[in-house]
């Protein structure tokens, strides 16, 4: 049980130093900092679903599903602002 506590304790440090950094960074370089975490949680993505695969408890099965949740929400959310904003710079005819 303490090592669960410890991933759960590791999890809620990350999220609250994610949005820390996150919220300091100026609008300028929002665009290149979310093509960054685009390739980031496409990794997150990835080790979300090989933990869901080696799961052995629910407790387990419930993060990994919650990281795969996360992570794909936020790859395919970054990439369709990546889109659109791309289409902005796109010359118009």
């Amino acid at each position: 049980m303490s090592e669960q506590i410890l991933i759960l304790f590791i999890f809620v440090l990350a999220a609250f130093v994610g949005f820390e950094v996150i919220s300091k960074v100026p609008s300028l370089l929002h665009t290149p900092l979310m093509s960054g975490t685009n390739a980031i949680h496409g990794i997150i993505l990835l080790g979300g679903m090989l933990v869901l695969a080696a799961a052995d408890s629910v407790l387990v099965q419930a993060f990994g599903f919650i990281a795969v949740i996360f992570g794909s929400a936020n790859v395919f959310g970054g990439f369709m602002v990546t889109d659109r904003m791309l289409q902005m710079f796109k010359k118009k005819k």
